[in-house]
């Protein structure tokens, strides 16, 4: 029941669309446009997750050992090597899927079906060869680097697919002109990168800020940091040593600069150590001459990034700052430059004022040693900067001369009045944002008068 007599074999209908029969080919046809669709889809999602991984990243999914991570290195490591061989597949895919739906619409539904035919190419190609594909890879890059890594490195070794893609790339070379040097990641791209490592939570404020620090270190020069020679702490190094012993305890300081004559004339550094040490072997008459230790001398000009490295390599950790002249500039300490990475260390020695004192309304008193760079960074200003690097040195270049107490000087939205002078040095600076627009660039004003 329900079967031919005889055996005869049942032959299905022919399936028929638009007036048109679908061969055999045809079904060949379709297979293949789904086969290149789902291939377009893979070289989409490969070309966006492959970009989209740095250096950095690959190389972290390396140390941890994820699989494919060794051939996800080499690919980022040589873009060039990768990105005009996908480009050229993902291309020639999305040709041929128009080409061969273009050739069966037309077929089946004669010169309507061309129109149709496009209208369903933009909407299928976009959604499943690109939208789909490269959305995944963006919201999962590492997955989808991982699972494409492997394929796109064997597509890449087959030789006629690269000579091809070098080939047609060489003739766009010719005719725009020679690919221009590819540059690496720039600082403020790192630091751009610790910003919205930050807002994305991956890490913390205190981490950002030393990523920040570490790469201004290496721009950093010795006179930024420097204790600068007025507040100095030294000793004449014809003092016996139970003077000097008594001026070190009372300072709080375990090295101090020993000069002969003046402070231009620096013979050595005393340590308290030493000073001790012969004090108790009753040589506490001796002059400090004679137990003084060679002083290191380096220019305000040094990089204190070099500067870190020397006192490593030799072992010191205090050295004297000369000017251009040879005149003693300052000093530096090996603190001073940890100080610079990981912001003020303070033990209970320490004595100093904070540099910023929060006034309440956005004003602020700071001490006038306080690096520009640092007050631009606390008010977000953008003061201007020259010879000088400290705000006390942009306050008398603005003015022109050492400014008395309360006098104050206008630059960039920003009021700078001298809080404390004592002799010819400014000691606190009180900053007052200005609520008018600020000045057109370049204008400066100063008030000669008292608050």
């Amino acid at each position: 029941m329900g079967g031919r007599a005889g055996g005869e074999a049942v032959i299905p209908a022919a399936t028929v669309v638009g007036g048109a029969s679908v061969t055999g080919v045809d079904w060949l046809l379709i297979v293949v446009v789904a086969v290149l669709l789902f291939a377009s889809a893979g070289l989409a999602m490969a070309e966006t997750s492959l970009i989209r991984t740095s250096k950095a990243k690959a190389k972290a999914l390396e140390d941890e050992g994820r699989r494919g991570s060794h051939r996800l290195v080499h690919l980022v490591e040589h873009p060039e090597n990768f990105l005009n061989t996908v480009i050229l597949l993902l291309l020639v895919c999305q040709l041929a899927i128009a080409t061969i739906v273009g050739i069966l619409a037309e077929r089946w539904f004669g010169p309507w079906g061309v129109a149709a035919a496009l209208v369903f190419e933009i909407i299928v190609i976009f959604i499943l060869a690109e939208a789909l594909p490269k959305n995944w890879a963006v919201h999962n890059p590492e997955r989808s680097a991982l699972a494409v890594a492997p394929v796109v490195s064997a597509i890449v070794a087959f030789p006629p697919l690269r000579f091809l893609a070098g080939g047609l790339i060489s003739v766009a070379n010719v005719l725009v002109g020679p690919r221009g040097r590819s540059t690496g990641v720039s600082e403020s791209e790192l630091l751009a990168l610790a910003d919205v490592a930050v807002e994305d939570d991956v890490i913390e404020r205190e981490e950002r800020a030393l990523i920040h620090s570490i790469i201004e270190f290496g721009d950093t020069v010795v006179r930024e940091v420097m204790v600068p020679r007025p507040d100095m702490r030294t000793v004449e190094a014809d003092l016996t040593v139970s003077q000097a012993l008594g001026v070190a305890l009372g300072a709080g300081y375990s090295r101090l600069p020993a000069f002969d004559g003046n402070v231009d004339d620096v013979v050595g550094i005393a340590y308290a150590k030493d000073l001790i040490r012969a004090e108790r072997a009753g040589r506490g008459g001796d002059t400090v001459h004679d137990h003084v230790r060679p002083a290191h001398f380096v220019p305000e000009t040094k990089r204190v990034a070099n500067l870190m490295r020397e006192m490593q390599d030799r072992k010191f950790h205090l050295a004297i700052v000369v000017d251009e002249f040879g005149g003693t500039a300052g000093l530096v300490t090996l603190e001073d430059l940890i100080e610079e990475l990981v912001g003020e260390i303070v033990d209970e020695y320490d004595v100093e004022e904070s540099p910023v004192e929060p006034l309440g309304g956005d004003e602020y008193s700071v001490s006038a040693r306080l690096a520009l760079d640092e007050l631009n960074d606390l008010i977000d200003a953008d003061l201007p900067t020259g010879s000088w690097d400290t705000v006390g040195g942009l306050l008398i270049n603005l003015l022109g001369h050492v400014p008395g107490e309360g006098e104050s000087a206008e630059a960039d939205g920003v009021r700078l009045v001298a809080e404390r002078v004592t002799g010819n040095r400014v000691g606190r600076v009180r900053v007052v944002p200005l609520l008018p627009a600020p000045s057109p660039p370049g204008e400066v004003r100063s008030t000669a008068g008292r608050e």
